[in-house]
C-alpha cells in the first residue's frame, strides 16, 4: 500500500481495560491522512481530527489499543481485505454497491456531496451548470464513482487524484473548475481558504451515512465497534466531537446522535437485526 511522507505508523495510547480484549494485540485501523477535518497532519508529527479522536474513543469503550495508519484513500480497502488492516476508520459512504462485499457499522454521520469552485466564480445551483466543467475528486471516494457515474448525463469531465488535498488544490490551481467532496470536509475547506474557495448551493443527498468498514467475514469485531459507536452516540460524544471539528450541532435525528436497532446500516446488504443492548463504560 502506497504511503505518504506524513503517513508513518503511530500508536493511539489508550488504556486498556481488564478483560479478554484488552490482553488482545493491538488492532489496526486505516485513515486518509490528508482529509480534513477527519484526519489530517498535526505539528509535530502524526494526524488528528474528527475520525482519530472516534477511533480513541471507540478503543476506549472496547478496552483495547488501536493503533493507525495513515495512507491514500484508494488503498485503504484493498490493504484491510489483504489482512495488513482490521478495519478502515476513514470516513466512508456506505453504499448498496460497497456492502455487498464488505460489512460496515451503523452509520455516525450523515453525509452528502457538495461542491467547491473558486471564490468569485459563478455558484454552481443546479446540475444543469454543471455542463462544460472539469470536476476533481478523490480517487476511489463515493463523490468519484458520482462523477464517473453521471459525466455523460450532465455534460461534465472529470479527473481523479491521489488524495482529497489534491482533488481541492486542482482548483485552486485552475487545474479544475470544481472539487466534488463530503459537506464536511468542502466546508472546512472553504473555511480554511477564505477568499480563495466557495461552496456552491448546489449538494446532493443521497441519503447515505459515512460509517466504519470491515472485512465480509469479520462480523464480530464489526459487532463490537458497532456497540461502541452506539455508547458513544448515547454518551454525547460524538455530538461533541460533531461540534468541535465542525463548528455545530448535530441535529436531532442525525446519525450522530441516532442509534439504529441491530448491527450495521438498515436496508444495506449485510444489516443484521439481532436486538441487544450495548455494553458502555
Amino acid at each position: 500500500m502506497k504511503r505518504m511522507t506524513l503517513n508513518t505508523l503511530f500508536a493511539v495510547a489508550l488504556v486498556a481495560a481488564p478483560g479478554t480484549m484488552a490482553q488482545d494485540k493491538p488492532m489496526l485501523a486505516g485513515v486518509d491522512g490528508t482529509f480534513a477535518p477527519h484526519a489530517m497532519p498535526k505539528v509535530g508529527g502524526g494526524v488528528e481530527g474528527f475520525n482519530i479522536d472516534l477511533i480513541m474513543e471507540i478503543g476506549k469503550q472496547l478496552g483495547r489499543k488501536i493503533d493507525i495508519q495513515a495512507a491514500e484513500f484508494s488503498g485503504l480497502i484493498p490493504a484491510m481485505n489483504a489482512g495488513r488492516l482490521d478495519f478502515v476508520g476513514a470516513p466512508t459512504t456506505v453504499t448498496r454497491e460497497r456492502a455487498q462485499n464488505l460489512l460496515f457499522t451503523e452509520g455516525y454521520l450523515n453525509t452528502y456531496y457538495q461542491f467547491l469552485v473558486p471564490a468569485g466564480r459563478p455558484d454552481l445551483k443546479t446540475l444543469d451548470d454543471l455542463k462544460g466543467k472539469m470536476i476533481s475528486a478523490n480517487k476511489g471516494s463515493a463523490y468519484d464513482k458520482w462523477l464517473a457515474d453521471n459525466a455523460g448525463k450532465y455534460g461534465f469531465k472529470h479527473e481523479s487524484y491521489p488524495t482529497n488535498s489534491d482533488a481541492v488544490q486542482a482548483v485552486m490551481s485552475g487545474r479544475a473548475d470544481a472539487t466534488l467532496g463530503g459537506n464536511t470536509v468542502s466546508a472546512y475547506a472553504a473555511l480554511r481558504n477564505k477568499g480563495k474557495l466557495s461552496l456552491t448551493s448546489l449538494k446532493i443527498d443521497e441519503g447515505l451515512v459515512w460509517a466504519a468498514v470491515f472485512r465480509k467475514d469479520d462480523a464480530k469485531t464489526r459487532n463490537q465497534v458497532d456497540e461502541a459507536i452506539e455508547c458513544l452516540k448515547k454518551n454525547g460524544t460524538i455530538a461533541q466531537l460533531h461540534e468541535k471539528w465542525f463548528g455545530v450541532k448535530p441535529e436531532a435525528g442525525a446519525a450522530a446522535v441516532t442509534v439504529f436497532a441491530g448491527y450495521g446500516v438498515p436496508g444495506m446488504p449485510g444489516y443484521e437485526a439481532t436486538p441487544h443492548e450495548a455494553k458502555c463504560r
